[in-house]
């Protein structure tokens, strides 16, 4: 099934608590949020790219730069810090009409715009067995819970990690659902949702000031080849 229209979303509060201004700091000669905009823009799938936002150097950086780019300014009700991503969506959605809605973060410099062209199209082909699709990294690792236990794996049994099952981590790089499911499920998840896999490297998220310099670091490694 091909949607017929697309619409992405990005949230971007103003504030940050852990590392000040990330969303419009400069990292390897742009501001962070240009970086996922113009992955955004570059997927043929994708027919709308929003901004959800409260900020007024993102406001600005958005009309200057990226004209085609709609903002949203967030209602001061739902720009406390604990508001939940999905109250968000449920807001913006409301406002912006399409069949399938994609949303990723600003935090997500590295995704690639093949990689979410790649994630609309696995899931057009699975829909509607599958509701939902949300990006993962796989991991082939020995975990334990905080008391010591082993979560995946038999420590009496020491296979190699490479033949051990694979877990899979919600890293937050993209979801796909539509606005019918949101409503239903007051989530973006839905019962029925497709795991996707994100290259380790693209789903480099920035929440502390070390993953900050992880991704410059990397983003200036990919202008130099």
């Amino acid at each position: 099934m091909n949607f017929k229209k697309i619409a992405a979303f990005v949230p971007m509060r103003h504030e940050s608590m852990r590392v000040p201004g990330k969303n419009y700091r400069q990292i390897a000669g742009k501001p962070l949020y240009a970086w996922i905009i113009e992955t955004l823009l570059a997927v043929p799938e994708i027919d709308e790219v929003m901004v959800d936002t409260d900020s007024e150097p993102i406001l600005e950086g958005l009309a200057k730069y990226y004209p085609n780019v709609k903002a949203i300014l967030r209602p001061e009700a739902l720009r406390a810090d604990t508001t939940p991503m999905n109250e968000i969506l449920l807001h913006d959605t409301a406002l912006i009409q399409a069949d399938l809605y994609l949303q990723t973060h600003s935090t997500n410099p590295l995704l690639k715009s093949n990689t979410v062209s790649s994630a609309i199209q696995a899931f057009e082909r699975a829909w509607p067995g599958k509701d939902s699709l949300f990006g993962v990294t796989r991991w082939q690792t020995r975990l334990y819970d905080a008391e010591g236990k082993a979560i995946n794996h038999n420590p009496k049994e020491l296979l190699r990690t490479q033949d051990l099952p694979p877990v899979y981590e919600e890293n937050s790089t993209l979801y796909l659902f539509t606005r019918e499911n949101l409503v239903k499920y007051h989530h973006r998840i839905g019962e029925r949702p497709l795991l996707f896999e994100v290259p380790a490297l693209e789903a480099v998220d920035i929440d502390e000031e070390t993953d900050f310099v992880i991704a410059e670091s990397l983003l200036e490694h990919e202008k130099k080849h």
